[in-house]
C-alpha cells in the first residue's frame, strides 16, 4: 500500500482524507502502533477517541479493527475533544491512547495524535511508526473491545478543581461546531455561570465558521456577541478544543502570549516565584518581560504540543503556552494542553481578581505586532528555506534559532519558521513603532521573495 511519508509529521500524523489518509492507512497505523507497544514490552488496553469530523467514522472503524486484529484491547471513548483523550490516558486503566482529529486544520483534513503511557508520541518515534507501517509485519491476535463514556468523569474532575466561581460573570462561549460542543454546555453552568453559547451544536462540517481561533475572521461572531451582550469576556475553542481564543470585554482579541501572562502571574503569586514559564518562539517580547517582573524564569522553546509538554515537564514549569492558544497546566492539572480546563481556570482568575481581563493586562506594554502570517510553501522546501534564512540573517543580526529564525533587530524582531503541521511557512513581526515594524517586515518578506516564495 502507498503510505505518504509527509503525513508523518513532528508531533502527529495528519493529511487530507481520501487522499493521504484512508482507512487502509488507519489499519497500517494500528498494526505499527501494536508493534511499537510490543517492542517496548507494553501490554494493556489503549483508549481510542475521535473528534466530530465525518471522515473520522471510517478511520475510527479501521483503526479499532486493526488494533483488535493485532491483539490490542481497545477502550472506545467515542466522539470527544482531544483533551478528553489525554485525560483518559491519566484516568482510565490504559497503557496509551490514540485520538483521531484534524485539530484546527480545514475540514478535508484529519489525523492521529498518539500517546504512550501518559505522554505524547512525537519526533523520531513517529518516523519509526512510519517504518513499522511500511514494513507491514504486525502482531496477530484477538483484542477485546469495550466502550466507556468519559465526558461525565472529565466534567466532574474540572468542576472539582475549579469550584463555583466567586462572582457571576457574563461569558460568551463559541464552540465553532467543533468537538468542544459535546462538553461545553454540561461543564460551564456547573461553575455557576449562565453563558451565551455560539455554535455549540456538534457538526464536524463546521457550517458557521472554521474553528481556528488564531485567525481573526473566525472570531468575528464571538466579538459581536461580546459587544451585544455586554459580556465580561468571550472564549472560542478550536475544532478539537485543545486551543483557546479569548476576547476581552471591549471586544479585543487577547492572543495566546498575553493570555499566558495572566496564567503566569496567577500561578507565580499563588505558588511562589523562581519557577519557569515556558512559551514558544512566536510570543511577544512583552511576555518574557512580564514573567521576569512577576518573579518567574522565562523559557523560550519550540512550537508544538509534544515539544512544549516535554519542556514543561523538564523545567517543572507550572504553566506554559503558545501564541496559537495551546495552554498547558501542570500546577493543579495534568500538564497537557486543554482549552476547556484553560477556559475554566481563566474564569476563576478573573472572578477572584474582581477585575476584567483588560484590567489584568492594563500594565503590560502593547507593542505593534502582526498576527501569525501563514505563507504557502511545499513541505519539501519549507525547512530548507528557513535554514537559509537563519544563515542569511544570522550574518547580519542576532538570531534565536531554537525553532526557525527569530531575528532580533534591537527595537523589534521578526520570525520565520516552518510549520510542522501544514505546508506553510509561518512569519510574525513585532516592534516598538509601526515604522520599525514595516521596515522589519519589508526586509524579511523581501528576502523570502528572492527565494521564490509568494508572499
Amino acid at each position: 500500500m502507498g503510505l505518504a511519508r509527509h503525513i508523518f509529521r513532528e508531533y502527529d500524523i495528519r493529511g487530507v482524507t481520501d487522499k493521504d489518509l484512508t482507512p487502509e492507512v488507519a489499519t497500517a497505523l494500528a498494526g505499527a502502533y501494536a508493534t511499537f507497544l510490543s517492542e517496548k514490552g507494553v501490554n494493556g488496553s489503549v483508549a481510542v477517541g475521535r473528534d466530530n469530523r465525518p471522515s473520522g467514522e471510517a478511520l475510527h472503524a479501521a483503526l479499532v479493527a486493526g488494533l483488535l486484529g493485532a491483539g490490542v484491547d481497545v477502550v472506545d471513548i467515542g466522539v470527544v475533544p482531544t483533551p478528553l483523550a489525554y485525560w483518559s490516558q491519566h484516568n482510565l486503566d490504559v497503557v496509551g491512547g490514540i485520538q483521531i482529529t484534524g485539530s484546527h486544520n480545514p475540514p478535508e483534513y484529519n489525523g492521529f495524535k498518539l500517546g504512550l503511557s501518559r505522554n505524547s508520541i512525537y519526533g523520531a518515534d513517529i518516523q519509526h511508526l512510519y517504518e513499522l507501517a511500511t514494513a507491514g509485519k504486525f502482531p496477530r491476535g484477538k483484542g477485546a473491545l469495550r466502550r466507556q463514556q468519559v465526558v461525565d468523569g472529565y466534567v466532574d474532575d474540572i468542576v472539582g478543581r475549579i469550584g463555583k466561581l466567586s462572582r457571576e460573570l457574563k461569558v460568551v462561549l463559541d464552540c465553532g461546531n467543533g468537538a468542544g460542543s459535546l462538553v461545553v454546555p454540561s461543564l460551564f453552568p456547573r461553575l455557576g455561570i449562565s453563558p451565551t453559547y455560539l455554535f455549540c451544536e456538534s457538526d464536524g462540517r463546521f457550517p458557521n465558521h472554521h474553528p481556528d481561533p488564531t485567525v481573526p475572521k473566525n472570531l468575528e461572531d464571538v466579538i459581536r456577541a461580546v459587544k451585544r451582550e455586554g459580556a465580561d469576556l468571550g472564549i472560542a475553542f478550536d475544532g478539537d478544543a485543545d486551543r483557546i481564543g479569548v476576547i476581552d470585554g471591549k471586544g479585543e482579541i487577547i492572543w495566546g502570549d498575553y493570555l499566558l501572562i495572566i496564567y503566569a502571574r496567577d500561578v507565580l503569586a499563588r505558588t511562589g516565584k523562581g519557577q519557569s514559564i515556558v512559551f514558544d518562539v512566536k510570543a511577544s517580547q512583552a511576555l518574557p518581560e512580564a514573567v521576569a517582573k512577576a518573579g518567574g524564569v522565562p523559557v523560550m522553546w519550540k512550537t508544538g504540543h509534544s515539544l512544549m509538554e516535554e519542556k514543561i515537564h523538564e523545567t517543572h514549569a507550572p504553566v506554559g503556552g503558545e501564541m496559537s492558544g495551546h495552554m498547558f497546566f501542570s500546577e493543579g492539572f495534568y500538564g497537557f494542553d486543554d482549552a476547556l480546563y484553560g477556559a475554566a481556570r481563566l474564569l476563576r482568575i478573573v472572578a477572584d481578581s474582581g477585575s476584567s481581563v483588560e484590567e489584568l493586562l492594563a500594565d503590560v506594554p502593547r507593542f505593534v505586532s502582526t498576527p501569525e502570517i501563514r505563507i504557502d510553501c511545499p513541505d519539501d522546501r519549507k525547512f530548507g528555506i528557513v535554514e537559509q534564512a537563519g544563515k542569511y540573517f544570522g550574518a547580519r543580526y542576532d538570531v534565536i534559532s531554537v525553532d526557525g529564525a527569530r531575528v532580533l533587530f534591537g527595537d523589534g524582531w521578526g520570525l520565520i519558521r516552518a510549520s510542522n503541521t501544514q505546508p506553510i511557512i509561518v512569519m510574525r513581526f513585532e516592534a516598538r513603532t509601526r515604522k520599525q515594524l514595516d521596515k522589519i517586515q519589508g526586509e524579511m518578506q523581501g528576502w523570502l521573495r528572492t527565494q521564490g516564495v509568494q508572499v
